[in-house]
C-alpha cells in the first residue's frame, strides 16, 4: 500500500467532499459516489465487486497494515489517506468504527441490468419505503435468505444513503437490488413470467396456504399506506399472516421476513 498524504484539517476540500455525499442524495447521484464506513461494510462492497476510489483511515483505530490487508487484493489504483482524530471525528458517523471510511463507486440500479436465473427466482419488492432502517432491515432479511434479487419500486431515497448502508449492516452490497416505478416493476415481473404475491389485508389467503415454489415476487407496502391498486390489481393471490393480538399488521420488515422464510421453507431452504 502506497500511503499518498495525510489530512489533518477539517476544513479540507476532500472532507467537504465526503461530507456532501454523506448528507446529499442529489450529490451521491451526480457524482456516481458515495461513502462506505466500517471494515465489514468496505470488504462485502469490496466482494460485491464495487470500485473503492479512496479510502480514509485513523491510524490509532486502524493501522496502516490492517488497511493494506483489508485491500491486498484490490486495486493498486486506490488513494489511502491518513486522517487526524478530529477528521475522523468529523467524518463519521459512529464513533464505535474501525477509524476507516471509503469512497466508492456506485452501480447501476437499472431494472434492465437485473438478473435473474432462469429456474424460479424468489424476489422481494418492496413498494416506496421511506424509513432507510426498514430498507436496511430488508436487505438484511432478503441476504439472509440468499434471495434472488430485491426490487425497490417508487424508490424515495437512494440506496446509498449512509443510514441504509449501516443499518443493513453492508447487505446493500450484498443483494441484487434494483429501482423502477411500480408500473415498470410490474411489467418487468410479467416480462419474467414471475407470479406477483401481495401482502394486503383484503382478499388475501393464509401465507402458509399460498404455493410460493413457481418464480415467485413476495411485495410488501408501508405500514401506513399498505400496497396501491396497481399492485392488487396484478396480484395473482394476496396474502395475509393472521394477526392474533389487537393490531391488524407488523413492522413491513418482519413480515416480508414472516414470508420469506415460509417460501424458503417451502422449496426446502434451495
Amino acid at each position: 500500500m502506497h500511503k499518498t498524504k495525510q489530512i489533518s484539517s477539517v476544513q479540507n476540500s476532500l472532507v467537504k467532499k465526503i461530507l456532501l455525499l454523506k448528507e446529499k442524495s442529489r450529490e451521491r447521484k451526480k457524482s456516481g459516489l458515495f461513502i462506505i464506513e466500517g471494515h465489514r461494510e468496505i470488504q462485502l462492497a469490496l466482494k460485491g465487486g464495487y470500485e473503492i476510489e479512496t479510502v480514509l483511515f485513523h491510524p490509532e483505530l486502524m493501522s496502516e497494515a490492517e488497511t493494506s490487508t483489508l485491500f491486498a487484493n484490490g486495486s493498486s489504483a486506490v488513494d489511502f489517506i491518513e486522517i487526524t482524530k478530529e477528521v475522523y471525528q468529523k467524518l463519521a458517523y459512529r464513533q464505535t468504527t474501525e477509524g476507516i471510511l471509503a469512497i466508492a463507486k456506485s452501480q447501476s440500479s437499472l431494472l434492465t441490468d437485473l438478473q435473474l436465473p432462469n429456474k424460479n427466482p424468489l424476489i422481494l419488492v418492496a413498494e416506496a419505503p421511506e424509513k432507510p432502517g426498514n430498507i436496511g432491515a430488508l436487505l438484511r432479511t432478503a441476504d439472509a435468505a440468499n434471495l434472488d434479487a430485491v426490487i425497490i419500486a417508487n424508490p424515495r431515497t437512494d440506496l446509498y444513503n449512509p443510514n441504509i448502508i449501516r443499518s443493513s449492516v453492508g447487505c446493500v452490497f450484498t443483494n441484487k437490488i434494483a429501482t423502477g416505478s411500480t408500473s415498470e416493476v410490474i411489467e418487468f415481473l410479467k416480462n419474467k413470467n414471475t407470479n406477483i404475491y401481495c401482502a394486503a389485508l383484503s382478499a388475501s389467503e393464509n401465507y402458509v396456504e399460498t404455493n410460493f415454489k413457481s418464480a415467485s415476487a413476495i411485495v410488501v407496502g408501508t405500514e401506513a399506506d399498505g400496497l396501491t391498486k396497481e399492485w392488487l390489481n396484478s396480484s395473482k393471490q394476496n396474502v395475509i399472516i393472521p394477526m392474533q393480538g389487537e393490531i391488524d399488521s407488523m413492522n413491513v420488515s418482519v413480515s416480508a421476513a414472516i414470508l420469506i422464510f415460509e417460501a424458503k421453507r417451502q422449496r426446502d431452504f434451495k
